[in-house]
């Protein structure tokens, strides 16, 4: 089985402009489109518009295609219609971000996968992809956190139920650490140019001991960002908990 390092993030993502004084420095999420392999890469973001990183701060940093980023840059040009993206940007920092697909759970990765508690701080679908920042305790180990379709279950209400998985390997809770994900949803599209909304019920095991689930609608169609409404989500429907 492959294995997925948690790494550490993010006081970044409370922000969208990083400085007064530079209006056209940001920080956002995107996803690289690298098919060479380079430095210069495109950023796509969650709202559809590309950013062509003409410039950079790292030039050995070359992300592969499908990786999602979170992208400190600085815009330098418009480059208006007819163009297959839309702005030069410089790239100030990057971090990549745990990407991974919906994993297929059968009876013989049932245990393997785990079902440890995990919390939760926000949750958004953002293109096609289900964005979760998470909290773990823990020490030395490395945890792994998945996204599971476990289709030996069934349901009657025509939604997609997915489940989302922390094993922490019997680590020690001695601080606590913080993350984000992004799983791509594409696999749940019946053909790959589907674009009929899919509805989505997300099962979560959180610390206070409860199985929470979570409503959201996957759309093709809708590239932007779809977020939680803030009280559905405390009450387990569906922005900030604990």
């Amino acid at each position: 089985m492959k294995k997925y390092f948690i790494f550490l993030l993010l006081p970044l993502l409370a922000f969208i402009a990083c400085d007064d004084d530079d209006d056209d420095r940001y920080i956002s999420i995107a996803t690289v489109e690298n098919p060479d392999n380079s430095s210069k890469f495109i950023l796509k973001l969650d709202n559809d518009r590309s950013l062509w990183v003409s410039e950079t701060n790292y030039s050995g940093y070359k992300p592969k295609t499908g990786q999602r980023v979170l992208a400190d840059y600085t815009l330098l040009n418009n480059r208006g219609e007819g163009n297959n993206y839309d702005y030069d940007v410089k790239l100030n920092d990057a971090y990549n971000i745990l990407t991974k697909g919906i994993f297929y759970i059968t009876p013989e990765t049932q245990d393997s996968i785990g079902n440890d508690p995990i919390g939760l701080r926000d949750m958004w679908i953002g293109s096609d992809f289900l964005n979760i920042r998470f909290f773990y305790d823990g020490f030395n180990q490395t945890h792994f956190i998945s996204l599971v379709k476990d289709d030996s279950k069934t349901y009657e209400d025509n939604k997609v139920h997915l489940e989302l998985r922390h094993n922490n390997h019997d680590d020690s809770p001695v601080y606590r650490a913080s993350g984000i994900v992004s799983f791509n949803l594409t696999s749940l599209l019946t053909v790959p140019l589907d674009t009929e909304p899919i509805g989505l019920v997300i099962h979560v095991k959180r610390y206070d001991g409860s199985d929470r689930t979570y409503d959201m609608t996957y759309d093709p169609k809708n590239r932007n960002e779809m977020s939680l409404d803030a009280d559905a989500f405390n009450e387990g429907k569906g922005s900030t908990v604990e």
